[in-house]
This record gives C-alpha cells, sequence and structure tokens, in this order.
C-alpha cells in the first residue's frame, strides 16, 4: 500500500521512512491541536522528569564527545580523509566557514547575543556573586561562551564526522543508520535502521522547528519597534509562513545555488552588523574585554564542562545548558549531514579543527562585542536593558532594545531583522534538502514537491509549538527539545564505538594509509529504482561491502557479504555478475 501511494505522488524516496516520519508529524499536529492542554503536560512532566533525572547525562555526554574529538584528530587517524585517500576538499576556507555558521547556529546567535549576557549579569547562574556586578559581569561572559563555543560546536562535529566518515569513506547512504553499519550490519536497510531514520527526521524536524520559533519571535518583537505590527499569534503565523514560502523557492533551488549564497550573503550583513557596533560603540572596551572573556571562558571551561549545581540545585541548569544541549542534539543530524556534506576531502584532523575552531573563535568575537556593549551601557550608560529583557521578559526584543542605545537604530533593527530571516530561510532549506536526502537515502535532486514538503512540516510544526499550545511561546518550544534530546544522547555513544570500529577496521592497526575502499551502497527502493530503467553502476551493492584487495595491513578481517537475490539477478540479466562474484 505504501509503495502504491509513494509511486501515485510521483516521490522518490523511501515509502516506510517517508510516510513514518509523516504519520508521526501529523500525529502530533492534530493531537496538539485537539488536545492541547493533554499534550501540554506531557510534554511538560516529560521535559520535567528528564531534567531533574537525567540532567547531569546530557552535560557528562558533550564533554565525553568533546574529548573523543579532541582524541581523534590528534590520534593517528585524524589524517584519514572523508572520501578517497587522494580527494581534496571541494569549497573554499571561506565559502565553507559562511555554510558552516548560516546553517548552524546562526539565527540563535542573534536571538541571545545580548538576552543571555543580561540575563547572566542580572541573575548570575552561580550563588555568592552579586548580580549587576563586575564578577556578575565577568562570568556572565563565560557562561554564554561555554553555551556557544566549543560544546555546542561538538554536539554538530561528531554527527558530522560520523556523516562524512559513512558517506564518503564508506560509500554508504546518506542516512543516519549508516553510521551504525559496524554494528548493524545489512539491517541498516531493515526495521532497526528505518526506525533510526524515522527517529533522526522528525528529531531533526522539531529541532529545526523550534530554532524557527525563536527566529520568528525574535522578527515579531523586531517588526513591532519598526512598524507596529503587534505581536500575536496571528503575526507570528503569517511570519512563518512568509518565510516558509521563500525557502520553499530556496530549496527548490538546490545547495549552490540557494543555500551557499544565501549563506555568503548573510554572513557578510551580521559582520557588517558586528562592525557598525564595535566602531560606534566603546571600541576599546570591546576588544579588551573581548580578550578578557576568551580567557575567562577557558579558565571556566574544565570545571563548566562537568558542573552539574549539585549543592546549590537551584535549577539553573536545567533551565539553560541541558535545554541548550537537548535542542541541539536534536537538529544535529541536520547540521551534521549539512556539514559533512561540505567538507569532502578534508582529513578528519583538518575536519575537526575547524568545525570546532572557526565557529567557536566567531562566537568569541560576536558576544565579546555584544556583551561588552550590554555592560557598557547598564553600567556607564543609562541603562534600560536588565529592566526590559529580564524584569519584563522581553527576551527576543533584547538585540532591538540594545540596538536604540546606538546611532541610526531604526536602520539597524531593520538590518537585524534581514539578518534573522535570512538565517530563518538557511535553516529551513538546508534541514529540508538534508531531511529529504535522509529519507530517501541518495544525495541526487528529487522531486520538487517532495522537498518542499519537508519546508511546509517545519513551518506547521513551528507555528503550532509557538502558538496553538496552551504553555507560553517559548516554554514549550523548551519542552519539547529537552524531551525529544534524551535518545539522541544514547545515539552518540554508540556513535562513537561505531566510529572507532570502522576506523581501525578501514585504517589497520599500525599504518593509516591506504585505507580500506569501499563499493558505493544503494538502499533496496532506489536500487530497485534505479534497476527497473537500467541505471544500475556495476559497482554499486546493497548490503556494504569493499573493494577485494584493498585491506590495510594488519585490519581486522571483515566477511564478504552475500548479495541480496535481486541484485544477483539484476546482475545475471545484464551481464555483470563478475563484480558479485568477485566480492564473494
Amino acid at each position: 500500500m505504501l509503495n502504491s501511494l509513494h509511486d501515485a505522488l510521483r516521490l522518490r524516496t523511501s515509502p516506510a521512512i517517508f510516510f513514518g516520519s509523516a504519520l508521526i508529524i501529523l500525529a502530533f499536529v492534530v493531537l496538539t491541536l485537539v488536545f492541547t492542554d493533554a499534550m501540554d503536560a506531557v510534554f511538560a512532566q516529560g521535559s520535567g522528569w528528564v531534567m531533574d533525572q537525567l540532567g547531569w547525562f546530557y552535560i557528562l555526554g558533550v564533554s565525553v564527545f568533546l574529548l573523543f574529538l579532541v582524541y581523534l584528530m590528534a590520534s593517528r587517524f585524524g589524517q584519514v580523509r572523508l572520501g578517497a585517500d587522494d580527494e581534496r576538499p571541494q569549497h573554499t576556507n571561506l565559502s565553507w566557514f559562511s555554510m558552516l555558521f548560516a546553517a548552524g547556529i546562526g539565527t540563535i546567535l542573534m536571538f541571545w547575543a545580548v538576552a543571555e549576557p543580561v540575563n547572566h549579569f542580572a541573575n548570575p547562574p552561580r550563588q555568592g556573586v552579586e548580580p549587576e556586578s563586575m564578577e556578575a559581569a565577568t562570568e556572565a561572559m563565560g557562561f554564554t561562551l561555554y553555551h556557544f563555543g566549543l560544546h555546542t560546536w561538538t554536539i554538530f562535529t561528531l554527527p558530522a564526522l560520523a556523516f562524512g566518515y559513512f558517506m564518503y569513506k564508506r560509500n554508504l547512504p546518506p542516512r543516519v543508520s549508516s553510521m551504525f553499519q559496524p554494528l548493524l550490519g545489512e539491517r541498516i536497510h531493515g526495521p532497526v535502521g528505518r526506525g533510526i531514520d524515522i527517529l533522526a527526521i522528525v528529531g531533526t524536524l522539531f529541532g529545526v522547528a523550534v530554532s524557527i520559533g525563536l527566529g520568528t519571535m525574535q522578527i515579531n518583537s523586531g517588526l513591532a519597534r519598526l512598524f507596529g505590527i503587534s505581536e500575536s499569534a496571528l503575526s507570528q503565523i503569517l511570519i512563518i509562513a512568509a518565510v516558509s514560502l521563500v525557502a520553499s523557492v530556496s530549496v527548490a533551488l538546490g545547495l549552490d545555488r540557494g543555500i551557499k549564497r544565501l549563506s555568503n550573503t548573510n554572513i557578510l550583513i551580521a559582520i557588517a552588523l558586528l562592525v557598525f557596533i564595535l566602531v560606534s560603540g566603546p571600541t576599546v572596551m570591546m576588544l579588551r574585554g573581548m580578550v578578557e572573556s576568551a580567557g575567562t571562558y577557558l579558565s571556566m571551561l574544565p570545571a563548566l564542562a562537568f558542573w552539574n549545581d549539585t549543592l546549590a540545585d537551584t535549577g539553573w541548569q536545567s533551565g539553560w545548558t541541558v535545554f541548550y544541549w537537548a535542542w541541539t542534539i536534536t537538529w544535529s543530524p541536520f547540521v551534521g549531514i549539512f556539514i559533512a556534506r561540505i567538507s569532502r576531502g578534508r582529513t578528519i584532523r583538518q575536519f575537526v579543527s575547524g568545525v570546532l575552531a572557526f565557529p567557536t573563535l566567531f562566537s568569541v568575537i560576536w558576544f565579546g562585542i555584544f556583551g561588552m556593549g550590554v555592560f557598557d551601557i547598564e553600567r556607564n550608560g543609562g541603562g534600560g536593558l536588565v529592566e526590559a529583557v529580564v524584569d519584563e521578559g522581553d527576551i527576543p526584543g533584547a538585540m532591538f532594545v540594545f540596538l536604540e542605545n546606538f546611532p541610526f537604530s531604526t536602520v539597524t533593527s531593520a538590518v537585524g531583522v534581514l539578518i534573522v530571516v535570512l538565517f530563518f530561510i538557511t535553516s529551513i532549506d538546508s534541514a529540508a534538502l538534508v531531511m529529504d536526502t535522509m529519507g530517501s537515502g541518495h544525495e541526487e535532486e528529487a522531486p520538487v514537491h517532495q522537498r518542499v514538503f519537508w519546508v511546509v512540516a517545519i513551518g506547521v510544526v513551528a507555528a503550532i509549538l509557538l502558538t496553538a499550545t496552551g504553555t507560553t511561546g517559548l516554554a514549550a518550544l523548551q519542552n519539547v527539545a529537552i524531551l525529544i534530546g534524551l535518545p539522541f544522547f544514547v545515539l552518540g555513544y554508540l556513535m562513537i564505538y561505531s566510529l572507532l570500529r570502522a576506523l581501525r577496521e578501514d585504517a589497520g592497526e599500525v599504518g593509516v594509509l591506504p585505507t580500506r575502499q569501499w563499493r558505493r551502497v544503494l538502499p533496496p527502493e532506489e536500487f530497485h529504482r534505479r534497476s527497473s530503467d537500467g541505471a544500475v553502476d556495476e559497482e554499486v551493492v546493497v548490503a556494504p561491502d569493499y573493494v577485494h584487495g584493498s585491506e590495510p595491513e594488519n585490519a581486522p578481517n571483515i566477511e564478504h557479504p552475500e548479495q541480496p537475490d535481486y541484485v544477483r539477478e539484476y546482475r545475471t540479466a545484464t551481464g555483470s555478475l563478475r563484480t558479485v562474484r568477485e566480492v564473494e
């Protein structure tokens, strides 16, 4: 039945994964609209239990992931390439960084650039620190950079590295299940593998929807100040609809023409705003504070990496760090596979150091300038940020209240809205392309309406989370993120084991290069589709297998799998049975 529906809709994907994901999303939409209070209670109680009982697991997990990446970068495996041994990067460093930033946490940097430093300045996370003091300002920057530095990008880097390795070294389908091929073998194509992929797609959609919800709140706040548009549910729905429409056009254009162009443009606009704030504000103070904040962050990092607020037990970690880590990991498959796609040809050492260092350095500069601007306004200027953002709770409007203290505030506020909108678009279209890729299991262009479906799904879920729940918008977004993040942390540990096992199998126990060469794998449904058109390359297989004779010295032995009967039948009919016999 699913296959018939798939063909009737003229899709090109895995029916089980596509319709399984769509069914869960549809069920959420219907249940939330019909049983609003009950769904609110489920998410609130579930996230509350996770924060109280398992918050430590989230905090420990990200730090363990970071230590693993540092080990991998420094080890002999650091010279292994994400691709063939002689492959080179496809994008320049500038384009690579622009796409990393814009499709990663660009929207979030705009949302929290002012809101987080001023919150921690007024309400210090650790007891014994006087609110709005110099010590509070110093710690505020340390905590802010902790949330947007190495740890955040660790959550993206681990799955990105695993994706890049299994997609371009082992030539497996671009799906989350492929990262567990050393554990699952051919079962990546079975119910377990499909279940993992459905979980990844649904989790990614909700994670991105949370980000879109935050961005919508900020856009609404900016438009309210610029044009007097009311901050209401209707306004937010219209904003989501309008930006989703633009994102649909972008996603129809594809990666190079759409996302790359928007990413490069937006990073330049964001940098221009940053430079304007630096030049028109207390320049020297901002530069000194930026350098000092970097030192504060590095000095606090070892303790913060494992800090659980155990003795004071104020609940601060649950509302901030646990939320951040859970939320970030839900959309790590989307960011991970996107980063992997633009990083082919880089070595593991280049990849890990670049993805961790460049965005973290940008965060230090970004928050250093905006954060120091906040403290200057509160301590040396007219103040008002604490009152507006903390006392009145106007977190979405924090950036615009901040900009009112600088020249040409109307112009800069408009630029701020534009930046958020563009980040909004790049996040949606990147996520839609990636979710479609995870569903189809190949990187060839899918039907436009199939890709646009995911844009619409993200927009609908974001609108419902933000406006249709009984809980206030930000709280609803937090509850969903924290609850959905749990299974992703479990998968993260399995990912580490799987990646290490694959590296040892492909690089041997002594040397590294050359590595074991793998044949390209197609999902069964895609193999059937191409074989019916006579378009299957004779080197393509369904059961993951490597090229005979490419085993590195002292590498563990891997048995060649038997290809499914339909692969054998196709090879026999086309006269290419030789390839199948070679791998037996």
